[in-house]
């Protein structure tokens, strides 16, 4: 007899009855949204082989009697991180004819037993993600059945067991633990191995030589250790590797000649080691690389002609080498981010550049470019960030900027340019980052730059002259002007001469001294008492008047808990209509998130409308991945939501994230998002949002989804956020009117082109999820 609800919105418990279906042999009642505990009746039922009870909601416990079920041949119950915490039962091990056991993510603790050994048929064992302690078990390396072993993202530590006697191991999965010592040499014994992941431990030692001579070897990582020693020689030579990762270690040496002998690799990180030597020849060859990470090393001379030309290339990082050579006339399609920075890379920057169509960053800092920046650069559309500084560039900078509408970062300092400041620099929409510092650059400072959003700003050190635009005699940029002999300044601040004073200064440097330092202790004074007075004010405005709380969640925090919280060093993120503040509500250390809305003055129309459509929409749904509004709070000129805290922030957060620390004080903190984790999160994203299209009383459109608007619980779950800008759809017969375009501006991060697609595949993938669901 057999039972398939999975992939449902089944809610609730599972009836305690189930045991009348006496004969039922599989039972799967995976992906639904089931909670409570999982009945014991379960395990009345004797001829049960396969129990799939993975990803639900279940916020109780799992009977142990279901380890008694002699006959289970596979049980998955992986993925229910509600489970109340528990060890693993002492009669687990008595399931003799277990072959697939996965209890992934269930709140396990303590140790994983000797006894594990008794289990002898078993093939899959997943214990991964559980705050588990202890070291591993040798006993686990006896299996002698037993193909696939993760046991990642735990506590575990000591060393690796050195004797390893389970021959049919193809996958194990050590990672993100606190492992210690040597690689066991045994595992080049394992001919059947095809994925070894031991990255974010405290490894240390070499890296065995047996291992590079496996045979069916396809993905090796082992980044984030403290490995030592040369990498063996014969990595690639008798194995089709795709994936080959050693980053962040003290590996020294060469690479290996022939990584790509297979004609498979498609990933090659190597950064921040000692290697050093010329780049394997072969790479030249290699037609399958889609990411290359090798900087901060010591590779020297040319890169392999074919390298820049691979097809499926779409990552080179080359920065911090000594690597010399001309840069190509020719690049592949789909390379997306190129750095070179920090080598000895010289010539001209081609004329062909502008072939370069799909480059979003472009970095090559400190080399020995020359000639000048060509006008064909500016006409590559998605460029976000280029970098050129400390190089031999010399000329004017040209002036068609055709296509720099995505560009957030410039900088050509440190170079021979000299010529204008094209004003067209003022209208590059998103430019954040400008500088043109320590060139020959002269004439007037383009007033169209005062335009910018400029969070860095530096024209130091060139031949420019004329009064500094008004909107750029600001205290930010106080330092931005510095040795430029023309140049001045109306206002004092801003470290330069100040316009038509210079004739007077000689002959009245005494009285001119006493003016300014009078008039700056008296501005000095005022803005002191000034801000006083508005910050007085506005607190004043804030706590005079009465503030309605209007719940729609059961809480375990007043009104005073959140007021109380509003403070600057509880602040986690700004935005448009105000800030978010992160705030500890009660002494067992439970967390909120506010949002406050708020303007100087009462709240304007618009910001009153996203606040309206965010309670009228949050207010009145619950899904497990849409985030809840568990209240909110009204005043005259401030209004508060309060949702669930999502610790692991927003996917914009993880997709841009840079290079992570060691994971010892926290597994969220310092885990890859891997490819898994992106589709459980797209699946989520898709539900919610299927849930909003389908299956609302009034359905509704979100109109701002990105990345940043997709929140992470600890788990990496999904949860859609931000429905101020979303409405409710009109029901039959109603007219709809959409007179603005929803959404908001930003930049494309280098590494985001995920971020670009996300709104389309969720579009996709909610349709193609939905009409699953409707089919079964």
């Amino acid at each position: 007899m057999y039972l398939d609800l999975s992939q449902n919105y089944f809610e609730g418990p599972i009836p305690s009855d189930i045991d009348r279906m006496v004969n039922l042999q599989v039972l799967i009642l995976a992906a639904n949204s089931f909670s409570f505990d999982i009945p014991a009746s379960i395990a009345r039922l004797p001829k049960l082989r396969i129990l799939d009870l993975h990803q639900s909601e279940y916020n109780g416990t799992y009977p142990e009697e279901i380890f008694g079920l002699s006959n289970l041949e596979k049980l998955r119950l992986e993925y229910n991180d509600k489970f109340v915490r528990s060890q693993l039962p002492q009669n687990f091990t008595a399931l003799k004819k277990l072959r697939f056991f996965s209890m992934a993510q269930t709140n396990l603790y303590g140790g994983i037993p000797e006894t594990i050994s008794d289990m002898e048929a078993l093939e899959h064992l997943d214990l991964g993600i559980n705050p588990l302690t202890g070291e591993v078990p040798g006993s686990i390396f006896a299996l002698r059945n037993l193909s696939e072993l993760y046991v990642d993202q735990t506590n575990v530590s000591g060393s690796i067991p050195q004797a390893v006697s389970a021959a049919n191991l193809s996958v194990i999965d050590l990672s993100a633990n606190n492992l210690t010592e040597n690689i066991p040499e045994d595992f080049g014994k394992l001919k059947n191995l095809y994925s070894l992941n031991l990255e974010f431990n405290q490894l240390s030692g070499g890296i065995p030589e047996g291992i590079g001579r496996l045979p069916a070897l396809s993905d090796v990582r082992l980044s984030n250790n403290n490995l030592s020693g040369t990498i063996p020689p014969d990595f690639g030579k008798f194995s089709p590797l795709r994936r080959f990762e050693v980053a962040f270690n003290n590996l020294t040496g060469a690479l290996p000649e022939q990584l790509c002998h297979g004609g498979r690799l498609s990933g090659l990180a190597a950064m921040d080691n000692n290697l050093n030597g010329e780049l394997p020849k072969s790479l030249g060859n290699c037609s399958t690389l889609s990411f290359v990470m090798l900087q901060n090393n010591g590779f020297t001379g040319n890169v392999p002609g074919g390298f820049w030309m691979s097809r499926n290339l779409t990552v080179l990082i080359l920065s911090g080498n000594g690597l010399t050579g001309e840069l190509p006339e020719e690049l592949s399609p789909n390379l997306t981010e190129i750095e070179i920075s920090n080598n000895k890379f010289f010539g001209k920057i081609p004329s062909t550049v502008s072939s370069w169509r799909n480059v979003r960053i472009f970095y090559a800092s400190n080399n020995l470019l020359s000639g000048t920046v060509p006008a064909e650069l500016t006409e590559l559309p998605f460029l976000t960030g280029l970098l050129l500084d400390q190089n031999e560039l010399s000329g004017i900078l040209p002036t068609d900027i055709v296509s720099w509408k995505s560009l957030t970062t410039l900088n050509l300092s440190h170079n021979k340019i000299s010529g204008p400041i094209p004003s067209e620099i003022g209208f590059l929409p998103v430019l954040t980052q400008l500088d043109l510092s320590d060139n020959q650059l002269s004439g007037l400072i383009p007033p169209e730059i005062g335009q910018l959003n400029l969070n860095r700003l530096n024209l130091s050190s060139n031949r420019l002259s004329g009064p500094i635009p008004a909107k750029l005699e600001i205290a930010a940029y106080d330092t931005s002007f510095l040795n430029n002999t023309g140049l001045c300044a109306s206002n004092s601040f801003m470290r330069i001469n100040v316009c038509n004073a210079q004739s007077h200064r000689l002959s009245k440097t005494n009285l001119t001294l006493i003016v300014i330092l009078a008039i700056a202790a008296a501005m000095c004074v005022f803005f002191v008492v000034l801000f006083t007075i508005r910050a007085s004010r506005k607190n004043r405005d804030w706590f005079d008047s009465t503030p309605k709380l209007t719940s729609f969640q059961s809480l375990n925090f007043t009104e005073s808990n959140i007021l109380s919280g509003l403070k600057e060093h509880n602040v986690i993120g700004s935005g448009g209509s105000g800030k978010v503040y992160r705030i500890i509500v009660n002494s067992s250390g439970d967390a909120i998130a506010v949002k406050r809305i708020s303007n100087n003055q009462k709240l304007n129309e618009k910001l009153e409308k996203q606040f309206a459509a965010e309670v009228e929409i949050l207010g009145n749904i619950k899904h497990r991945h849409i985030v809840k509004l568990l209240c909110c709070i009204s005043c005259e000129n401030s209004k508060l939501l309060v949702y669930e805290y999502m610790e692991n922030t927003s996917l914009d957060h993880w997709l841009h994230k840079k290079k992570r620390l060691s994971p010892i004080s926290g597994v969220a903190n310092n885990m890859i998002l891997d490819w898994p984790k992106r589709l459980q999160i797209a699946l989520g994203a898709a539900k919610g949002l299927c849930y909003m299209h389908h299956d609302c009383s009034s359905p509704i459109i979100h109109r701002d989804v990105k990345s940043s608007n997709i929140l992470l619980d600890s788990e990496f779950n999904a949860k859609i956020a931000d429905f101020g800008l979303a409405r409710m759809l009109a029901k039959p017969g109603e007219a709809i009117s959409m007179t603005a375009v929803a959404g908001s501006f930003g930049y494309l991060a280098p590494a985001g082109i995920f971020s670009f697609v996300l709104p389309f595949f969720f579009f996709w993938l909610n349709n193609r999820v939905c009409s699953y669901n409707k089919s079964q």
